[in-house]
């Protein structure tokens, strides 16, 4: 056996780890068994703090019995049913719950809803409904998908061509005709930012500057990430996203949110669409869906794009859609879920809790080898120098300390990713903060 398991668990072999180095890992294993509220325990016994809502996904703590009770009911009653050309009557509930609360201004809403069964299945969907979007009104030249530098939109081949992250590139061939806008992270003008950077905003311009070279005739759709995650907390410029929304107005590209992090309260707004008052055409959703229980995502759709899809003769739509799409179990889950988040008011909790959060963080400014630190609602990026020829060495060495020492925290390079439960408390923001700065010392 690679490495060693503790007593009494499988062999570690066989499971090929997802975005993981296998071989280190298996080395020296860190292992969950079991999750209550805030809180994981590990194999040992040791409780660890949770300050990453898993994969950014269980915003309403771990071991909702609500969840797990509606999961139970759904399975005694219908376990499966097929969304091909059938129905079922949960499915069409959860639509409407989400359509309820879906991104975008009263008498604007996206309320048309896709399910789909994870946050890289809900973005090859909203690039494919682009697509179809424009043959269906006419504009058929209209090939060309853009994405931006430092992006994350899954791990689908759409995903991975709009995204700009080199490691998920740079073995697999991308779609023919993808483009990129240049990122938006500038520490050198908006370091150790509050909220949105003042800095920036210009840097929207780089899609005229892709519709003058492309020509405005052959682009669909243009991605991002209202907050970009998965490469370390980037959050947009004050003015940008309302300029890059301008832009796709004006030459009649559609503008895609992807929320699968942001949706669902994590900024103290039901959406990124809703906290920056800009809204896109589609957005892509999964995680906090059903609080991460069950794997499930949506698109959401404005009605002009759905709509432009049903016209013509009768037949299928849109030929596309999943096994699992609208799966009942994981609408029940949904549906217990958006409960939850309503009678405690997760969706807007954030906004309580922002400030405490962005003063615990920031606190850790002047720390040895910190140099950078970006808050936004309930998200904190903490950047760390590079030591030299071992990028990405510091901040793993803090994850693993702080790991050890009953917290967990995520990493991506050489910078700190922390986004906790909704139901965190201002002690526990203060537990992370500490437990961080002294792993951040002792990495120094």
């Amino acid at each position: 056996m690679t490495g060693h398991a503790p007593r009494n668990a499988p062999s570690l072999d066989a499971f090929w780890m997802p975005f993981t180095a296998n071989r280190q890992f298996k080395a020296a294993p860190r292992l969950l068994v079991s999750a209550e509220g805030m809180h994981y325990r590990a194999d040992d016994g040791r409780t660890v703090l949770d300050g990453t809502a898993g994969l950014w996904c269980v915003n309403a703590g771990h071991g909702r019995q609500g969840i797990a009770a509606a999961v139970e009911r759904q399975l005694g009653t219908l376990d499966f049913a097929p969304t091909f050309q059938m129905g079922h009557p949960i499915a069409f509930e959860f639509a409407e719950r989400l359509a309820a609360i879906a991104p975008g201004p009263d008498g604007g809403k996206l309320d048309r809803v896709f399910f789909t069964g994870s946050g890289s299945e809900s973005v090859d969907t909203a690039l494919k409904i682009a697509l179809a979007y424009q043959r269906a009104i006419g504009q058929g030249t209209r090939t060309r998908l853009i994405g931006r530098e430092r992006g994350y939109h899954g791990v689908g081949f759409g995903g991975i061509s709009v995204g700009g992250i080199l490691a998920n590139r740079r073995v697999f061939p991308q779609l023919p005709g993808t483009d990129h806008l240049r990122h938006t992270h500038d520490p050198a003008r908006n370091a150790f930012t509050k909220g949105q950077p003042a800095h920036g905003m210009e840097l929207a311009d780089d899609l005229e500057r892709l519709v003058a070279l492309h020509g405005a005739e052959t682009i669909a759709a243009c991605i991002v990430e209202p907050v970009a995650g998965s490469t370390g907390v980037l959050i947009p410029p004050t003015g940008y996203l309302e300029r890059l929304r301008e832009i796709c107005t004006r030459h009649g590209i559609l503008l895609i949110f992807d929320e699968v992090i942001t949706g669902f309260g994590r900024l103290g707004a039901p959406f990124a669409t809703d906290f920056f008052g800009v809204t896109p055409d589609l957005v892509t959703t999964a995680k906090g869906l059903t609080n991460g229980t069950i794997p499930m995502g949506a698109v959401f759709a404005s009605r002009a794009v759905h709509d432009a899809l049903m016209q013509g003769p009768d037949g299928i739509e849109l030929f596309h859609g999943y096994t699992y799409s609208g799966h009942p179990v994981a609408c029940a889950a949904g549906l217990a879920t958006l409960d939850i988040y309503g009678q405690e008011g997760l969706l807007t909790r954030a906004a309580d809790l922002s400030e405490d959060w962005a003063a615990a963080f920031h606190d850790l400014r002047g720390r040895k080898g910190v140099t950078d630190i970006r808050t936004l609602g309930l998200i904190a990026g903490i950047e760390l120098a590079s030591r030299p020829d071992a990028p990405g060495k510091r901040a793993y060495d803090v994850f693993v300390d702080c790991f050890a020492r009953g917290l967990l925290i995520r990493v991506t390079g050489d910078i700190i990713a922390l986004s906790p439960p909704l139901i965190v408390t201002r002690d526990q923001i203060g537990e992370m903060a500490e437990t961080l700065g002294a792993a951040i010392d002792r990495a120094a």
